[in-house]
């Protein structure tokens, strides 16, 4: 049995099925939904992360299998394990890291994959480095490297660096789907909670065509007033 098997096997072992059961309908397993086909096996993220950061020397090889399983929680641990990686590498072992993410962004296909690894790899990695690929995902007909895009630039909202997350959100605004509008007004809030002026800057140019979800999780921490002024704009 390869390791990524043991590591799958012993996920299994914890199995709950009312549990999964849940998470099924949350992650929107159903036909026509976006996590369409998503297997859960029902653990909570703190045993899944605890499972999986005792196989955190997998190879890549390994961590491929992994996130190609169809079970959520072999992709979600996968993820884990890669962060973790990153995270401890040199230079040259990250940028293996960074190719075998890009190579494998069809796994990473719900959003909580995509927001446990997009900002702490990707956007980390892309901190002192050229971004011109994180324009080329948000231009992706694949709803998940959409999502990547704009998450990644979570990494430079932390440092104080905004105008990439300002640019791909006004690329991302007549996005169609929900998942995008949240995570575009999520990482809009970040930026008002960090410097109210540069977000409401935004606002001013863009609040009246932002979709609706978009726009309410953007002022989400701002004063109650500047909330309805932004919500009673046409």
């Amino acid at each position: 049995m390869m390791i990524w098997q043991v590591l799958e096997k012993e996920l299994k072992s914890l199995a709950d099925p009312v549990r999964a059961k849940h998470s099924q309908r949350y992650f929107k397993t159903g036909k026509g939904e976006y996590g369409e086909g998503d297997v859960f096996l029902g653990l909570n993220t703190a045993t899944m992360v605890k499972i999986a950061l005792k196989y955190q020397g997998l190879s890549l090889v390994d961590l491929h299998q992994l996130l190609a399983s169809k079970i959520h929680e072999c992709r979600s641990s996968a993820l884990v394990i890669l962060k973790r990686q990153y995270l401890k590498a040199d230079v040259a072992s990250k940028e293996k890291i960074i190719k075998f993410y890009l190579i494998n962004t069809k796994y990473i296909n719900n959003w909580d994959l995509v927001d446990i690894s997009a900002p702490n790899i990707l956007g980390d990695w892309l901190l002192d480095k050229d971004r011109t690929i994180l324009y080329q995902l948000a231009k992706s007909k694949n709803l998940w490297e959409r999502r990547i895009a704009i998450m990644a630039t979570f990494a430079f909202i932390r440092e104080g660096e905004y105008e990439d997350s300002l640019k791909i959100a006004e690329m991302l605004l007549k996005d169609e789907h929900d998942l995008i509008h949240k995570a575009v007004g999520w990482m809009l809030r970040e930026i008002g909670k960090r410097d109210m002026a540069v977000g409401e800057k935004f606002l001013q140019k863009y609040a009246a065509q932002m979709p609706r979800t978009m726009l309410r999780y953007a002022i989400e921490k701002f004063p109650q007033e500047k909330r309805q002024f932004y919500l009673n704009r046409e």
